[in-house]
């Protein structure tokens, strides 16, 4: 445990986890704890040989032994002659171990709780048996002796005989006699031939078998037997039987015998014994992991592990005590049982739940937090602790705007950066010489002198710091600004990174964090800083744009007023027009001309002004500016000249927006907003259709249905109308108008419900309500009105909540999938590649362009009228290459593919194209996996959760938005699943019955081989086939949604990837968020990259095992380098949860879930753990292998 000084506890390349020995556990330990004692209540000192106990774990106090006999640090490594204690540290009491020697040997829980039980498995006994001998309800056959057995069978034949002869010789032979003679052998016999190793015998049956035949064999009873038992297995024999076994097809449970063969293999490989599962001695965890603390009462709170520690002291000691004394069985028994579920529930205590034995409590009704406890779940060790620490040197306050600051800075509170940069403050202030000692410093920061303050000024000139909005779904949440200090308690932070924090100033907080090392603040100023983060890593757009009253003010400059003051005036040049402008001959919305560069140019003041700011590269803009040309404009600019020019335009803009939106005094009112006069006559209108589909439902000729969905679609298309009424009754330059057609704050559905009508809502179970609300928010609601508008309030808030979960959940999964993609070389030379398709951008509604923009060409794109070459093989395509591309209509075009890509745990920058966050080649190290999952996580939040109703009809519900992206990753079959054809053949009949339709299908060929094939689908569902179509395999029959691994089975990688591409970007532009296709392709990717073991050759690998492709390719390469025989395997479709689960690292599918599991299995083969992953490397503490940590 003591390392010397100069390595460092992270120097190691791999982690093994495996079952350790009793040798083991007694070498880690520094003495056994013989008592139960914690601290003695009247000295408030740790007893001796105790929880506590100080000479078996270390001094309570820095160089101070028990006794007291030894102080200070000139003793160091002294060990006490009287109390027995070293004199070091008193550090060592979190790291030095004890441990328990129980007086009989016990179960460990997880092995034989666990699914599969990995005893039961080892013993090929079942482990419900095995739980009855562990828990002494029941006797196992230990032993048996042949010799006596054979013996034992002939005396009982004889025996019979000689009865048998002797009722024959009687006078009067007895028939019922003999039969019942008869009957008692065969019993007799059939029990001694009968009994077997391994046998389980309830308490009666051993009682009178051992009676009888006692000699024959033994049986034992608890752990002791069991571990007896696994003491006699020879692992190498054991394995030779079972692969015997395997080769004779006969064989009946092959599937039992290869998760033996694993089990046994795994074992000898690593050197453990399967008895090692049974401990007869039990490790105690430092003190300090598991401390006692004194409350202001005078009692203590101590942790539950020494609850549990106790009860298994007292259970061992009593133990001794009665096999010392010779107690009778049956009370040594029952402390035996007592002792292991005491061991049960310190390893263990949630497992033993809803079983027969109670969990561990006290007395209030609270179950106490064993071991494995304190490594699951979201509060466990891994992921509270390891994966998330709270760090020093951070502070959280309200954020308020801060219109004055440049992008790259944000206001910080001088108090808070007082406190945050102590330690420097406090260097600086001595190697100046305004203080001696760091204790006097520590006092001047404290009572806040001046010269602490200029300490800071000088510190901050050249130190960042990291700003992070909770919840921080992506890689924009957290970003570098140059703090200037300012007074109150507030943050301040630029309008314009709003966006990227997804921060507003209604209360929200954000956390400041500094960067201490060199390297920690080099990267902040090179890669986190603000104005170095423009674009969005999802898509490639902007996201530093103007919003709101900067949208507004853009708007008002650039916007034509007819009639206003100096219109159709011309203007020698910028400076005249401007100049007119001040002087108050002209005004900012009049129609002009200027003479610019020797031509007239019909522009307005405002647009000449605007202009000023304008980067000389991007030439005159000379439009009306909403936010969709905005961002465009700062696209073009950032395409045009560097990110710093990009940011210094983008503050100019903000200054010159906030200053016109300011002097153009617009507001708006109750008066703006005016009730559209023909509403009358449209709902007029309305209700008259709706009073004929009335009618027509009470004639018999409307179903239910049909007259709902008819009054609904009435109601819509009133709406419609009055939207259209309310679109022409807005003054064209009115306030509201700007606001809304400028995109800068509000939709046009939030006016016609303010002025024209409300309309209909949704009710508490998502379907349609049929009263619509007729009045508007000016009009205000009747009674009625408002009763029904609140259904729709609630579930909006429910769904909210409830989305938040979800998408979170779906990120974490994503992570974890992803975490180690990471580009590692330049180029895989991969000659295979896959298509984009221009009819799948149509479907899911992204533009062509956007699509193929950032990747490699790996074919010519050649234009399909001319053949001209319009982007070369090896080319990365441009945005203006890609919109070339799309105008001349391209059907398809073949680029490099992240799923085909070679490079092994990764990809390369060929595959991968354009990091679309910095508009260049992505870097190598680049943690693209990590990327991927955060683009599409982060808009999770946004998507709609409910299911919509075919027409309100309950049971086809075909899942959307968030779930749906959900069932897509995790390849589940799908609710509303379509029909697929597994065959090439003919429609030979459709029925309908009420609930279903059925299509047959029969396969072309020779009568006698003809395969017919028969689909159900919901009858509400639409078919894409009719009778007699002739289908080929993999065609979709009817509306719905797929089975991916169905799909898979029948038609292949390509089109699944196609299919799930398509599926997933239709879900997130409907809702106007854009993501490149290139993320969704590395969680493909990763869900395709298992392969399931068909026959092992000459590999380490096992029949049966889903296993990573690389690791099956290095395992045949190293099989062929030897001159074996290579493995076979299938490619497998997997969701992501089953991809986390099953990846090469156990520290990584620990972390994620089913904890337990993963760490048995992962002890009992011995794995090792080559910390390939990001996660990984984070648990024990090292930096990531990636960006800037990548090492080659």
């Amino acid at each position: 445990m003591n390392q010397p000084s100069n390595t460092r506890v992270t120097d190691f390349e791999s982690i093994r986890l495996r079952l350790a020995s009793p040798d083991d556990i007694l070498n880690w330990s520094h003495g056994e704890v013989t008592k139960p004692e914690t601290i003695n209540y009247r000295t408030q000192r740790y007893e001796r040989d105790g929880l506590f106990c100080e000479k078996i774990f270390g001094p309570a106090k820095d160089w101070e032994c028990y006794c007291g006999k030894y102080k200070k640090i000139r003793y160091k490594g002294i060990v006490c002659d009287k109390c027995g204690v070293e004199v070091t540290r008193s550090i060592v009491r979190r790291e030095r171990t004890g441990h328990i020697k129980l007086a009989v040997p016990v179960s460990h829980i997880w092995f034989l709780r666990g699914v599969p039980s990995k005893i039961g498995l080892a013993l090929g006994m079942s482990a419900q048996e095995l739980e009855k001998v562990v828990y002494f309800a029941s006797y196992v056959v230990m032993e048996l002796d042949e010799e006596a057995r054979k013996e034992t069978i002939t005396r009982l034949d004889s025996e019979y005989k000689g009865k048998q002869k002797k009722i024959k010789s009687e006078a009067e032979p007895g028939k019922e006699k003999s039969d019942e003679l008869k009957s008692t052998y065969q019993i007799s016999r059939d029990e001694i031939k009968n009994l077997k190793k391994f046998q389980i015998l309830s308490e009666v049956e051993y009682f009178n078998l051992s009676l009888r035949y006692g000699h024959v064999f033994k049986a034992g009873i608890g752990a002791e037997a069991i571990r007896r038992l696994l003491e006699q297995i020879d692992l190498g024999k054991e394995i030779e039987s079972i692969e015997k076994a395997l080769q004779d097809d006969k064989s009946s449970d092959k599937k039992k015998m290869l998760k033996r063969l694993k089990l046994f293999q795994g074992m000898k490989q690593s050197g453990i014994r399967p008895e090692w599962m049974l401990p007869t001695a039990i490790p105690v965890i430092p003190p300090d992991l598991r401390p006692m603390v004194q409350l202001d009462g005078g009692r203590f709170a101590t942790s539950d592990l020494n609850d549990l520690y106790r009860r298994i002291i007292n259970r061992n000691n009593r133990l001794k005590k009665l096999i010392e004394i010779g107690a009778p069985e049956v009370i040594a028994r029952n402390e035996k049982r007592m002792l292991q579920e005491a061991v049960d529930a310190l390893f263990d205590n949630s497992a033993r739940r809803g079983q027969t034995s109670v969990a561990a409590s006290t007395g209030q009704r609270r179950a106490l937090r064993s071991l494995a406890d304190m490594l699951k779940g979201k509060q466990g060790r891994f992921r509270q602790n390891l994966l998330g620490k709270r760090v020093d040197y951070s502070g959280r306050s309200v954020i308020v705007v801060g219109p004055r600051l440049k992008l790259h800075q944000c206001g910080l509170p001088k108090k808070m950066a007082l406190e945050l940069f102590k330690p420097f403050i406090i260097n600086n202030l001595i190697e100046k010489g305004f203080a001696h000692n760091v204790r006097s410093a520590g006092k001047m920061v404290e009572y806040e002198a001046e010269e602490a303050y200029e300490m800071l000024d000088d510190i901050i000139e050249h130190h960042y710091v990291l700003l992070n909005r909770a919840p921080t779904l992506h890689r924009l949440s957290i970003q570098a600004f140059q703090p200037v200090l300012i007074e109150g308690k507030a943050i301040q932070i630029h309008p314009m990174v709003c966006a990227a924090f997804n921060a507003d100033f209604d209360g929200d907080q954000m956390a400041v964090h500094v960067p201490l090392t060199e390297e920690a603040r080099q990267e902040a100023g090179e890669i986190m800083l603000s104005s170095k983060n423009l674009l969005k890593p999802a898509s490639g757009e902007p996201i530093t744009i103007p919003s709101q009253d900067m949208v507004l003010g853009c708007y008002y400059m650039t916007h034509f007023v007819k009639g206003r003051k100096g219109e159709g005036k011309i203007f020698s040049g910028k400076e005249e027009a401007i100049l007119a402008y001040h002087t108050g001959y002209l005004e900012l919305q009049s129609e002009i001309e200027v003479e610019m560069d020797g031509e007239r140019v019909k522009t307005s003041v405002g647009r000449v002004l605007f202009n000023e700011i304008v980067p000389k590269e991007i030439g005159f803009v000379n439009q009306e500016l909403d936010k969709g040309k905005l961002r465009e404009l700062v696209g073009r600019c950032l395409a045009a000249t560097s990110s710093e020019e990009t940011a210094k335009f983008v503050d100019n803009l903000k200054n010159l927006a906030f200053g016109i939106v300011t002097r153009s005094g617009m507001s708006w009112g109750m008066d703006d907003l005016l009730v559209p006069e023909k509403k009358k006559d449209i709902i007029q209108g309305a209700e008259d259709q709706v009073d004929i589909v009335n009618k027509q439902f009470e004639m018999g000729l409307l179903t239910l249905q049909e007259r709902k969905s008819r009054i609904i679609e009435v109601w819509n298309e009133a709406k419609n109308k009055i939207t259209e009424a309310v679109r022409n009754g807005l003054d064209k330059e009115g306030p509201v108008y700007s606001m809304v057609y400028s995109k800068a704050r509000g939709t046009e559905a939030v006016v016609v419900q303010m002025t024209g009508m409300k309309g209909l809502v949704a009710g508490p179970t998502g379907e349609t309500i049929e009263l619509p609300i007729r009045s508007s928010f000016k009009e205000g609601f009747n009674v009625l009105e408002y009763f029904i508008a609140t259904h729709g309030a609630r579930k909006g808030m429910a769904d909210t909540a409830l989305r938040t979960a979800t998408a979170g959940y779906l990120t974490r999964r994503l992570v974890d999938v992803s975490q180690d993609m990471v580009v590692r070389e330049p180029d895989c030379a991969d000659k295979e590649g896959g298509f984009i398709y221009r009819v799948d951008s149509v479907v899911a509604g992204v533009s062509f362009a956007s699509r193929i923009a950032g990747r490699v060409l790996l074919e010519d794109a050649q234009d399909p009228k001319t053949k001209k070459v319009l982007a070369k093989k090896g080319e990365i395509i441009s945005k203006e290459k890609g919109e070339e591309i799309e105008k001349k209509e391209v059907e398809k075009v073949k680029i490099r593919s992240i799923i085909t890509c070679k490079t092994r745990r990764g990809v390369c920058q060929k595959c991968y194209g354009l990091d679309l966050g910095r508009n260049e080649l992505v870097h190598i190290g680049q943690a693209v996996g990590i990327v991927a999952a955060q683009a599409i996580g982060e808009p999770g939040t946004q998507l709609t959760m409910r299911t919509f109703h075919i027409g309100g009809v309950a049971g086809t519900d075909i899942t959307q938005g968030l779930p749906r992206v959900d069932e897509i990753f995790e390849a589940r079959p799908p609710k509303g699943e379509a029909a697929v054809s597994e065959i090439d053949g003919q429609v030979v009949e459709i029925t309908e019955t009420e609930k279903d339709k059925i299509i047959r299908i029969e396969s072309e060929g020779p009568k006698k081989k003809k395969d017919m094939r028969e689909y159900v689908v919901s009858a509400v569902m639409n078919l894409n086939v009719q009778k007699g179509e002739l289908v080929t395999r993999g065609q979709v029959l009817s509306e719905g949604h797929l089975d991916l691994k169905k799909l898979f089975k029948i038609k292949g990688r390509e089109v699944v990837h196609r299919y799930i591409t398509k599926e997933v970007q239709e879900i997130y532009s409907a809702q106007g968020e854009g993501i490149n296709d290139k993320h969704i392709e590395v969680i493909i990717r990763q869900m395709l990259s298992r392969v399931r073991v068909l026959d092992p050759g000459d590999t380490s690998l096992l029949p049966g095992d889903t296993v990573e492709e690389v690791q099956f390719q290095e395992a045949n390469e190293a099989a062929k380098k030897v001159g074996g025989k290579a493995a076979t395997a299938e490619k497998l479709l997997l969701g992501i949860s089953k991809v986390a689960l099953s990846t090469e690292s156990f520290l990584s599918a620990a972390s994620f879930q089913e904890t337990a599991k993963v760490l048995i299995n992962a002890a009992v083969t011995g794995k090792e753990d080559k910390l390939r992953g990001l996660k990984e490397n984070v648990i024990i503490g090292k930096l990531i292998p990636a960006g800037t940590g990548y090492k080659k």
